[in-house]
């Protein structure tokens, strides 16, 4: 079955799951003493009216020849007490077993749900930076707990159905031929039937919850940008627009779910409404048995076929409901597998060995990118030398960022290489290759913890005394003190509790902190007031002492004073050199240097 191959990406310890089945078994093993020993209570029963004809029942065996012996020493009523009490304590032993089995599952279903889940998050860490600009957030949070908790629903649950149910099925079934074949063979009529009807409810299933996991995650991508955008919307009134377009994918997912749903929950009354026509037609056939002239079925066993039929039902229920939910899973499935299966692209090649330092430069030599069919950059080569600062300016889209993301290699080059210390990057391990590099943004990305956190981010075991060291570096020490907590403030959901300079000195801090060779900064300062930029640029500057620095310049007056700076137009170098060396040139870099008017 299709959806075995989830167990791909989740273990089952075997002895826990013999466990589970040991159980089960015994359980219906008990369930069914308890259903049998109904026989021959009815046949004592139908024994005290002489109108009846009976013959040796089979549903017992052996026991009916036990029975009969306790009746004849003891009277009926005595063989009544002792069959009321053996089926008391065979209904409590089945039902101390199936407690015991469902001990067994439960927390083996939630270790696998959790494994699963944990296997999905590791992959999206492992996934590329290009991934993520393909996908939108909100599908991608759909998928993790949306489509997780489908599959928690769905095929988790319905693995105990597709267990437990055709155990269950089979027992009864087996006992329902020792009792009566040609009732039995009634049954073998009916079930294709009733599977074919329930096989057409379902079919639709699978299509359907995909469509509508889909819908969701499109929904939840409108629910995330409206939080992140809420001051845009309400500066620009756009609050009805939102809400249009917020209003017309919730009435579409209604549409999607109630249609899904109703579909799902019409196998279930189908089952019954056929069990039941079925048991109808039994109980006809089976009387004319009891009657007939050659006495081929007791009454009690006609009474326990026709119980043993009536119990059968649930799980048939159980079944077809399961399969259902088994169609409706699968397209969480397959909506999570495509995450599961997407390639790593940026990965470790063998035998790659770790970046323990970085000494003497970092060359770009004739390289090439491109996205899919769109060229970023092209026949790129460039030096930076050891303790140097090299800029990079441009026009944007010219590919700025893009060049400056193949060094940690959230991309890999197409063409061309980029060597450190004369060694192709990709000869390192991709961590060990990060460890020797800083990033940072233009844009402060912080998370939803404690200052200190933020800081040691990638440092988990710094001191408190290195935080603050760090944070003094970065000009963030005193701002920090007079927080309510101090480094142990909260500072919510992407640092919105701070300013704009405190969330960029706080990400210089982590720099810092992080204390790597190779620096590769977006220019922080460009979106700042000036007293928190001359506050920023200043760690900036403490910051870049004694190290490597790649910087993308958006002011130009920043970089005066690099070592190179690198113009770019269309993803190639049009011009390089020092500040002075490029006006003289009167090239492009002064037609910018112009239009921000610096002098």
């Amino acid at each position: 079955m299709n959806f075995l191959r989830i167990f791909k990406y989740v273990r089952i310890p075997l002895d826990r799951l013999s466990l589970y089945l040991f159980y089960t078994i015994l359980g219906i093993l008990f369930s069914l003493i308890s259903i049998n020993a109904l026989a021959p209570f009815m046949n004592i029963i139908f024994k005290a009216d002489s109108g009846i004809p009976t013959v040796q029942p089979k549903s017992m065996g052996r026991f009916s020849d036990f029975f009969e012996l306790l009746i004849k020493n003891h009277g009926p009523l005595y063989a009544l007490g002792i069959i009321c009490l053996l089926m008391i304590a065979s209904i409590l032993l089945k039902n101390i077993f199936v407690y015991l089995s469902l001990y067994v599952s439960t927390p083996l279903r939630s270790k696998i749900l959790a494994d699963f889940r944990l296997r999905l998050y590791t992959k999206i860490l492992q996934l590329p930076v290009s991934f993520f600009t393909e996908q939108k957030k909100g599908d991608l949070m759909s998928r993790m707990i949306g489509d997780i908790a489908e599959v928690q629903g769905s095929i988790f649950t319905a693995l105990e159905g597709l267990v437990k149910d055709p155990l269950l099925i089979i027992a009864f079934l087996v006992s329902m031929i020792i009792l009566s074949p040609q009732l039995s063979l009634c049954l073998l009529i009916f079930l294709p039937l009733t599977a074919f009807l329930i096989g057409k409810i379902s079919k639709r299933l699978k299509k359907q919850s995909s469509a509508y996991s889909q819908a969701n995650g499109e929904n939840l991508a409108h629910v995330e940008e409206t939080l992140g955008s809420i001051k845009v919307i309400k500066a620009f009134t756009a609050e009805e627009r939102m809400l249009h377009k917020f209003s017309t994918g919730n009435d579409k997912l209604f549409a999607m779910l109630n249609k899904m749903t109703l579909r799902r929950d019409l196998a279930s009354p189908v089952t019954e409404v056929l069990g039941v026509a079925v048991l109808c037609v039994i109980l006809y056939i089976g009387g004319r048995l009891v009657f007939s002239a050659g006495n081929q079925l007791t009454g009690g066993d006609l009474m326990a076929f026709i119980i043993l039929f009536a119990m059968i039902i649930n799980p048939a229920k159980n079944l077809s409901t399961t399969i259902s939910n088994m169609q409706r899973g699968m397209g969480a499935v397959e909506r999570i597998e495509e995450v599961l299966n997407a390639p790593l692209q940026v990965e470790d090649k063998p035998g790659a060995v770790v970046l323990t330092g970085f000494n003497e430069r970092i060359e770009f030599k004739n390289v090439s990118f491109n996205y899919e069919e769109n060229a970023i950059l092209k026949n790129i080569s460039f030096v930076i030398e050891k303790g140097k600062t090299v800029a990079l300016v441009g026009s944007s889209g010219a590919g700025k960022s893009t060049l400056a993301d193949l060094i940690p290699r959230f991309h890999d080059v197409k063409e061309g290489a980029i060597l450190i210390d004369g060694v192709n990057i990709k000869d390192f391990t991709i961590q060990s290759l990060r460890k020797q590099m800083s990033i940072v943004t233009q844009e402060a990305i912080l998370f939803n913890d404690t200052i200190a956190n933020n800081i040691a981010l990638g440092k988990i075991d710094a001191t408190p005394e290195e935080i603050q060291k760090a944070a003094s570096i970065a000009n963030a020490h005193k701002f920090i003190l007079h927080k309510e907590e101090g480094y142990d403030t909260n500072i919510g959901d992407r640092g919105m509790k701070l300013s704009g300079g405190e969330r960029q000195r706080v990400t210089i801090a982590r720099a810092v902190l992080q204390n790597p060779p190779i620096l590769i900064l977006d220019e922080a300062t460009s979106s700042l007031d000036t007293e928190s930029e001359r506050l920023v640029q200043d760690a900036i500057v403490n910051l870049m002492q004694d190290r490597t620095s790649l910087v993308i310049a958006h002011r130009l007056s920043t970089i005066r004073n690099a070592d190179e700076i690198i113009v770019l137009q269309k993803g190639e170098i049009i011009e390089k050199g020092t500040h002075d060396s490029l006006i003289e040139q009167n090239g492009f870099y002064k037609k910018l240097v112009e239009m921000q008017e610096i002098k």
